[in-house]
Parts: C-alpha cells; structure tokens; sequence
C-alpha cells in the first residue's frame, strides 16, 4: 500500500510539473480586468451542483474546524483526535443496494465516491488546513487545484494525521490521498471526471478502562486526571483500515439542439469504478480473556473486499420534458477470507463472491417555482437482493421560505461482516447468510427551510429486519458480541430545529433535535434530545484589516443507553446496562479571519473516556477536561 501511494504521489506531482510548462493557467480564463471574481473559483459535486470557494468566517465554519471537517452536531468523539465517533443521530434513507464492507466504526472519515469534488480554477488555487492534536501530533489537510487551460482542471491533496493521545496505547495514524481530473471539449459533446484515491486508517487499541479503573474515574479521584496512569484491558493490539479506489464518469453528447422553442440534448454515459478495502486486527499475543477464547496466541484477522462496478446508459434533457436518465450496470464483488473454519461441526465459509447485471434511473424537472426529482434503482440477482426508490419535491414558497418533501423506499442485504465473519477469537465467527432477510426502510420527510425565519425538518422511518451488533451476553467476564436482526417493525421519529438570533454584534445561534424510537425490544437506541447553542460576539477590528469572532458553545444530549465499542470488529454495539449524556460540555472559542487565512483557537470540552461510555453522572464527574487546540485554514490565490 505505502509503495503503491508512493507511485501515485510521483505521477500527480509529474503531471503537475508538465502541466505547468504545457500551458499557463490563467490563459483564456480571466475576465478583461484580470481579476478573478472568488465565484469563478467552482466546486462541483457527484451530483453536478456548483458552488465557489468561500473564504468567509462563519459560526457554520466554526462547526465544521475538525478532523472531519463536517458539521458533527450528532457526533461524540472518543478521547483521541481519529478515533471514532459514538453517533447520537441515525439516517435510515438510503440509496445503496449493496451491502457495505464492515468496520463502520472506522469510516467517519473514509471518503466515498459522493465525498469527491472537482474544481474548475481560473488561476491556482491552494489550501492548507491545520489543527493541532493531542501529545506529539496534528492534522494537516493540504490541497492544490490547477486550470490548464479551460478545459482541463486537475487537484492534489492529501490530509494526514498522527495524534499520541492522552491514554497508554491508543496512537492514531490516518492518510488519505486523493487525485482528481475533470475535462470537456471545447465543442462541449464530451465531458470527464475522474480520481484515484488511496487511504489507511490505523489505530492502535486497547479495550478501554480496566474494571477498577472505572470505579476510579466515576469517583473522581485527583490522581486520574493524568489519563497515561490508568492500566487497560491489553495494549498490543491494532486494527487498520487501507482502500484504494479508481473512478471515471464520462459521457458523449450526440444530439444538442438549441433553438427558441425547445433545448433538447441526448447523451450516452458511462462509468468505471473499482475499489479494494482490507480491513485488519492484529494482536501481538493473548494476554488476558477480553475477546474470550482464541485458537492461536498470536492473533492476526485479514479480510478484503474486491468491488467492480461498471454502468452504461443515456440522458435526454428537454426544456418541457425534463431531464431522465436511465443505465444498466454490471457489479462484481469478492469479498472473504483465505481460509475455512470448522467450529462445532459448523462449518464458516470463507467468500461471498458473486456478479451481476442492475439498472438505476432518474427524472428532474424545474416548472417554474416547483422542482421535481426521482431516482429508482435495482439488482438483478437471486443473492445481492437490493432495490431503492427515491422521490423528493421541492417550492419556493417565497424568496426566503422552502418546502421540501420527500419519500425514501430502500432494501438491502446487512453488512457484509454481519453476513460472514471469521476471527482467531472463537466467539468472532459466524455465517448469517442463509439467515438474515433484507433491510426493509421506508422514510417520509418534510422540510421548511428559511435562514430568514426557522430551518425545520421532520422524518418518520419504519424499518423491517433492523440488524446490529448485540451484547448478547457476558461470560466469565467476557462480552458475547454477535450480529443480531430484529424481526419486527420499529418506527423512528426525528424533529429538527435549527435558529440564529442576532443582536448587533452578537448571535444566538440554536440547534436542537428530538427523536423517538418504538420498538418491542431497546434495539436502536437514541437520547431523546440533543441541542447545541453558541453565543458569539463579531466584530472588525484594526480598520476592519481583522475580522474577530468569539463565543461560547454548549452541547447537550439526554440521558441513554450509549452504544458500546468493539475493537476487533471496529464496530459499535446496543447495549442496555450504561446509561451516558444527561451533563452540558463546553467550548470556547476564538477566531479571526486576515485576508483568505482563518485562524481558529479552541478549548474543546472533550471526552474523558475512552471506552465509548462517558460517565456524566458520577458523584465527583472528572468529565473537565478542555484541550487548547490551535489550528487555521489558509487559501491562497494566484
């Protein structure tokens, strides 16, 4: 892996090189007064929606400086920068039908084919994001995009991350890599997008807190706030997760008509996407009865996903009509291990390995202040049963208030390491395949969107054959972990409410969700609140040369019964004998914003516990910590 990125890094930075000295990047792209407006510096989506590079200083910017840079509103990060994240929040709408490779736990920051953005830059365009992290680390996001001419853009980046932590044995070591190109012809028929990114994710484990570790913490004794005294489960153990995927999307347009009556365009599309994942736990040697038995002293678990995907098919667009889409795809899948297990007199298959044909389909149309959008999706196989439909309409009520509604229909098989699982550890070996059913979804959401007055949202979910990860029992001391699927209806309800008040040169900006989950069992488990209120000051200061921002942010969920970590599996699981949340965290911050370069300087009120439980209701809570982070997000022009 670390040669192949080495190979790849080489070739982007030649092409680099080469394109600088084929042509100048600013050729025929800059208006008659020579300045590129920040709006012609564009950003464009899977989806094909634009946007520019915006360099301001927002409270929506502030959300968003963190090791994901996204909003992680519903996120509870672990104790060290590029763990994971116990998720307060679940989206059941989907548009997958394939199931998805296991160790959810480790792709919060895994970047997908719908993370991928390309550029079209009239002059060079770079960006450097950089954040301080915990004893000997920091994040560093660096990017670069390029114009060529018109026609051709290309970008680099690569965001790495080394962070000690504050705990014995939990180093986090993270890098992705990414490539993209797009280009079109000056007669515009022929269009072209792709990228090459490779990626790891390690981290090294430990089991959390021994059992007279946590009474210690939960008292709040003085001499647990160095975190580095405490003595975990083990601290030999690894897990890492590496990926590297190729990705084109291209098409031709053989009709475009323009005329003062109609727009017709008919074009022929095509995609190829290839992806390897390898997931890996390592263990130097079994010290102690965590995971329970092993068949060998030396544990070493290795599974791989091979992901061929491939689809060909045509749009037609017409100003009355509307846009549709329509594709046949072809999907080729090798999943599994190298090796078979014999286990009671059961036998645990060693790949899921099949191909298959499938089709997906879309419609869009803009009648005046109404838009309507539609996809539907299927395979075509008796083993990968998967299927979508997705429907949304949208109204401009007025110029400031949206309404948005949609219905989600999804089925798909679970997770492939729920399907099959092999490990050295006995208790982590199981084949569900002929015994789990699809994952049935059906979502309804109604949205009013207005900066002006309130952004609301509310999604009802029903959910047939929900499958998680269980804490089925405990032996001797040892967690039985297995995947389980519930074989009833649950319903889930989400109600979101988000509000910015202003006053002068000071803001109130409010979030706040509200969930219910009904089920017969405590399958899915959900605070029944959670709310996030910032109280900021801004100003300009030194003849408005420095823009300053200050604030205060609070964060609080309800009280629940918070999912448990795995890290074997890297794999959350329901559990129903810890309640968490129910105590406010705090963060301060300050920010300024000097030309395209943002610093940001923060006090996160961060989490205290590393073994995915966070005890907020102890007597004497030693949930204080504040980390000082420093960081800033630098743009420069050309």
């Amino acid at each position: 892996m670390k040669f192949f990125k080495s190979r790849i890094i080489f070739i982007a930075f030649l092409l680099v090189h080469v394109s600088f000295y084929a042509q100048p990047s600013n050729v025929k792209t800059l208006p008659k007064n020579n300045k590129a407006n920040i709006e012609l510096y564009n950003i464009v989506d899977l989806k094909n929606d634009s946007t520019y590079v915006d360099t301001t200083l927002t409270i929506k910017k502030d959300y968003k400086y963190n090791y994901l840079r996204k909003d992680n509103f519903n996120l509870i990060q672990f104790a060290n920068i590029g763990q994971t994240y116990n998720t307060l929040s679940f989206d059941a709408s989907s548009n997958k039908t394939l199931p998805l490779f296991g160790a959810r736990a480790k792709h919060f920051n895994y970047m997908e084919v719908d993370d991928i953005n390309y550029y079209h830059v009239p002059t060079p365009l770079t960006e450097l994001f950089y954040k301080t992290a915990f004893e000997q680390g920091q994040v560093l996001d660096a990017f670069f995009t390029v114009n060529t001419s018109k026609q051709f853009n290309f970008s680099i980046a690569y965001k790495g991350l080394r962070s000690l932590g504050n705990y014995e044995n939990v180093l986090t070591s993270t890098g992705n890599f990414r490539f993209t190109t797009n280009y079109k012809s000056k007669n515009n028929r022929y269009n072209m997008r792709g990228h090459i990114v490779t990626q790891d994710l390690s981290n090294q484990e430990n089991g959390g807190l021994s059992d007279a570790d946590v009474e210690r913490f939960i008292n709040g004794e003085e001499e647990v706030l160095d975190r580095s005294i405490f003595e975990p489960n083990f601290d030999n153990a690894e897990n890492i997760l590496e990926g590297e995927r190729f990705y084109l999307n291209h098409q031709y347009s053989l009709i475009n008509k323009k005329d003062s009556l109609s727009n017709n365009k008919l074009s022929i599309n095509n995609i190829i996407s290839f992806e390897d994942k390898f997931y890996r736990f390592t263990q130097s040697n079994v010290e102690s009865s965590f995971f329970g038995n092993a068949f060998t002293n030396e544990i070493n678990d290795e599974v791989t996903l091979e992901h061929f995907y491939s689809e060909f098919g045509a749009i037609y667009s017409n100003n009355i009509l509307g846009n549709f889409a329509f594709n046949i795809n072809y999907t080729d899948i090798n999943y599994g291990y190298d090796s078979l297990v014999l286990l009671e007199g059961e036998s645990i298959t060693n790949r899921i390995k099949t191909s298959f044909i499938g089709f997906n389909g879309s419609y869009s149309k803009q009648i005046g202040k109404l838009k309507i959008d539609g996809s539907i999706g299927a395979n075509l196989s008796n083993n990968i049963e998967g299927n979508y439909l997705d429907t949304a309409i949208s109204y401009n009520l007025f110029e400031d208030i949206k309404l948005r509604g949609s219905i989600n229909i999804n089925s798909r098989l679970p997770n492939y390491n729920q399907l099959l699982y092999q490990s050295d550890y006995i208790n982590y070996n199981w084949d569900n395949q002929s015994e789990f059913d699809n994952i049935n979804t059906q979502q309804i959401s109604l949205s009013l969107l207005s900066d002006k007055y309130l952004n609301a949202n509310i999604d009802i979910s029903n959910i047939d054959n929900y499958t998680f990860f269980n804490l089925v029992d405990t032996v001797e001391g040892v967690n039985v972990i297995r995947p389980e699927q519930y074989n009833e209806s649950l319903q889930y309800l989400r109600v979101k409410l988000q509000k910015e008040f202003k006053l002068g040169k000071f803001s109130l900006d409010n979030t706040i969700m509200y969930q219910n989950v009904t089920s017969s069992l405590d399958v899915l488990n959900v605070p029944a609140f959670i709310t996030r209120n910032t109280l900021y000051f801004t100003d300009d200061i030194f003849d408005k040369a420095l823009k300053f921002q200050t604030g205060i942010t609070f964060n609080y969920f309800s009280e629940y019964n918070g999912n448990g970590y795995d890290p074997l599996l890297a794999e959350f699981y329901t559990q129903n004998e810890t309640e968490i949340g129910g105590f406010p965290r705090l963060d301060f911050f300050i920010n300024a914003k000097i030309r395209q370069t943002r610093i940001f300087l923060k006090a996160e009120h961060f989490n205290s516990s590393f073994t995915g439980f966070d005890f907020f209701s102890a007597p004497n809570n030693p949930y204080r910590d504040f980390n000082v982070r420093f960081g800033l997000v630098w743009n420069f022009f050309i």
